[in-house]
């Protein structure tokens, strides 16, 4: 990948043969984050599990204290009474079967994230296909499958996040943007990496963390110390 003149003086910034420590990593990436737009800061955090095993698997969510610096629009599939519940809860689309050809058909997904009360599950399971591989599928691990969408919906609008294993065994998750402060930034990485360290498969051999990468959307990824991890 060809990068330009402005990359290449950013990247200079960062020394790639250290691994820095946090506060050091997030300094830097904040630094480095040089577009004219807020830019995501994102953590990369490469695992020595082997997802292709059921009990290697990690999946979860974790709710960042000061938010992701994103507007989260929840679509939430409930019937009955849960309707309105959603709908004071905030949720930015509610519905039930209407909303499958809508999807299905028109591929409309203007959506972030999906949460679904327990009985309407078979509902959304016509939609793992199209859902699926978009990572938004409804999932009790994540908090997304339950009754009580008022607590789902506050924790998304909150800084919800939810980390799961990609096909190469990694985690990409978002801890905030570049206009955070750097000790926001700190809070939120702090809280993401406390989550993932107790996600620990117990069925793993060796290594559980193989490295740590900070990096904003266009800027250079910086390596955190995975020693007090």
């Amino acid at each position: 990948m060809k990068h330009g003149k402005k990359y290449a003086e950013i990247s200079k910034l960062v020394d790639r043969t250290v691994a820095y420590e946090p506060d050091e990593a997030i300094a830097l990436v904040k630094k480095t984050a040089a577009a004219k737009f807020d830019e995501t800061i994102e953590v990369h955090i490469k695992t020595g599990c082997d997802g292709r095993h059921a009990e290697q698997q990690i999946r979860g969510a974790v709710v960042l204290p000061n938010g992701t610096g994103k507007t989260v629009r929840v679509l939430v599939f409930a019937k009955g009474d849960k309707v309105n519940e959603a709908e004071a809860a905030g949720a930015d689309y509610v519905g039930g079967e209407e909303l499958i050809p809508k999807i299905q058909n028109d591929g409309w997904l203007d959506f972030d994230v999906v949460v679904a009360t327990p009985d309407m599950m078979g509902v959304v399971g016509r939609l793992g296909k199209v859902l699926g591989p978009k990572g938004l599928m409804p999932n009790p691990k994540a908090g997304t499958v339950t009754m009580d969408v008022t607590k789902a919906i506050n924790d998304i609008k909150a800084g919800k996040i939810e980390y799961r294993l990609d096909k190469t065994n990694i985690v990409h998750v978002p801890v905030g943007k570049a206009s955070f402060t750097e000790e926001a930034l700190l809070e939120n990485f702090n809280a993401l990496m406390d989550a993932i360290v107790k996600a620990k498969p117990s069925a793993l051999k060796g290594q559980y963390l193989r490295s740590i990468t900070l990096a904003s959307t266009m800027g250079p990824g910086v390596k955190v110390s995975v020693a007090r991890f």
